[in-house]
């Protein structure tokens, strides 16, 4: 997953953008970037690292422009090298920045189509580059003379929309014309925009939650629609349409269960309220396997799993406490590349009170379990501070599948619950027992905030990839991938994923 962010003012926009990212850090730690667009010229700067690190006072400097996009990246496809931090740049038409957050499930096959047929060159294996060089054609394309129109823009991004799949929700800039902020047709990936009023004019902030926008005194104006683009020009006006054949909105649950902050509205859905909501269902199974006095004291994993632990506590009518105080200066272990990593990082992270574990039958409550190295480590320094039984529960369903549309998920292999029962699992973490969210009661907690939202992207849960693209095949050529990182893909690898593709949605 990854952060985006753009704005339009008549002010320089160099610390907006820098604010804002400070607000997304947590939806990636990996890489920042930020490019400004100044008298037609971009000025740009990214590098490995955190948002702090990353932008020195001599870089903030030379970012100078009244319009601008920004990132934070986690890398889900590519690597982790400084060549494939963001934004991207491409010089025609016009010159173009852009800023992605999501994957593209057929990038490879777009690549080796850029070259071939639209005799663009793609110069690294980020999928975001993929997407940008498909914008530039396609805006190409849709351009007449020398001039650039919205209607230009919008059937461009309508062309895009019929190449491209997977999830996206994507910023860019034209130089000297205006930004464009536009997400996929199934609404995956979240994209809002936000307006603030000023002495010297309207300013506009799009970024992909509204934590970003609220912070730096932008007034929340709505979510960016599934399938929607957004331009909005260099003298301010805002032109918007529907540029999807048949959208529909499909929000990946996972913002829900950990991704997104609490303090973040996600389509009309308050994020810390579905938390909540998980904490009350959860309690309900609870009550279900375990009778009264089996639970002594009911404990979140700090800091995402604390609003469903305190809900599940008052419902059950169990004593809450805190037993583990973080170390904010951790960074969040789910993304931390590597096994080795994130276990060491787990000690670094958390510290037991042990006056509140000794003797007690404790209830841990997390947002998920994922790979389980977490979750295994914890319950060991649970039983080390003196816990009698450790129960583990988790407010989100197992993670069964492999999610392809962002998220650090990609193999099987790496999910402590495939292939495992819920008792096998239990014994993996090593804890007394092992509670997981019904999947029903995940989706349920989030329309019980917005009755609008009843389908969901879902799928490391349930299965179920809603673009229709995703086939065995392909799944087991990520994995091949992911397992041989240095294997090419070859171009008939490509054709053939191609035509299992095309076949598929047929």
């Amino acid at each position: 997953m990854c952060g985006i962010v753009g704005v339009v003012s008549n002010n320089p926009v160099n610390q907006l953008l820098y604010d804002a990212l400070l607000l997304l850090q947590h939806r990636g730690q990996d890489a920042a970037g930020i490019a400004t667009n100044h008298s037609s010229m971009f000025s740009m700067h990214k590098a490995n690292g955190l948002v702090r690190d990353v932008f020195r006072t001599r870089n903030m400097r030379s970012l100078q422009g009244n319009s601008g996009i920004g990132h934070v990246r986690y890398p889900t496809a590519g690597s982790s090298s400084e060549e494939e931090a963001q934004p991207f740049y491409v010089n025609a038409p016009f010159g173009i920045t852009l800023a992605h957050n999501g994957n593209l499930t057929n990038w490879e096959q777009l690549k080796v189509e850029m070259f071939k047929n639209d005799r663009r060159h793609i110069n690294t294996d980020s999928d975001s580059e993929v997407l940008l060089n498909v914008l530039a054609h396609e805006i190409q394309e849709a351009t007449t003379g020398y001039s650039l129109d919205p209607d230009a823009v919008f059937k461009a991004v309508a062309m895009l929309h019929r190449r491209v799949r997977g999830a996206y929700a994507a910023v860019a800039q034209i130089a000297g014309l205006g930004l464009l902020a536009f997400r996929d047709p199934f609404g995956i990936r979240p994209l809002c925009i936000g307006i603030n009023e000023t002495d010297t004019g309207t300013e506009y902030l799009v970024a992909s939650e509204s934590v970003a926008l609220e912070g730096i005194g932008f007034r929340f104006l709505r979510d960016i629609a599934p399938g929607e683009a957004v331009f909005i020009d260099m003298d301010g006006k805002l032109h918007a349409r529907q540029c999807a054949d048949n959208p529909s909105l499909n929000p990946c649950a996972f913002e829900y269960v950990y991704l997104a902050r609490p303090d973040s509205i996600i389509d009309g859905a308050s994020v810390y309220a579905t938390r909540l909501k998980m904490g009350e269902y959860l309690a309900d199974k609870i009550r279900r396997q375990f009778s009264a006095g089996e639970i002594d004291v009911v404990m979140p994993i700090p800091d995402s799993s604390r609003p469903a632990a305190i809900q599940l506590a008052l419902k059950l009518g169990i004593e809450y406490r805190e037993g583990f105080i973080k170390n904010r200066y951790i960074g969040r272990t789910f993304l931390m590349p590597g096994q080795a990593i994130r276990s060491k990082s787990v000690r670094q992270k958390l510290n037991a009170i042990g006056s509140e574990f000794k003797g007690k039958n404790v209830l841990l409550v997390d947002d998920s379990i994922v790979r389980g190295t977490t979750s295994r480590e914890i319950v060991q320094m649970a039983r080390e501070a003196g816990a009698r039984n450790v129960i583990f529960a988790s407010a989100a369903p197992p993670v069964l599948f492999p999610n392809v549309y962002g998220i650090d998920m990609p193999t099987r292999d790496e999910l402590i619950a495939y292939g495992r029962s819920t008792e096998e699992t239990c014994r993996e973490i090593t804890a007394d027992a092992l509670v997981y969210q019904d999947v029903d009661a995940l989706k349920q907690s989030i329309s019980d905030v917005n009755p609008v939202l009843r389908n969901f992207e879902a799928s490391c849960f349930d299965g179920v990839y809603v673009t229709g693209d995703v086939t065995q095949a392909y799944l087991d050529r990520l994995e091949y991938a992911r397992h041989n990182p240095k294997a090419a893909l070859g171009e008939e690898a490509v054709r053939t994923q191609l035509n299992l593709n095309l076949a598929t949605t047929e």
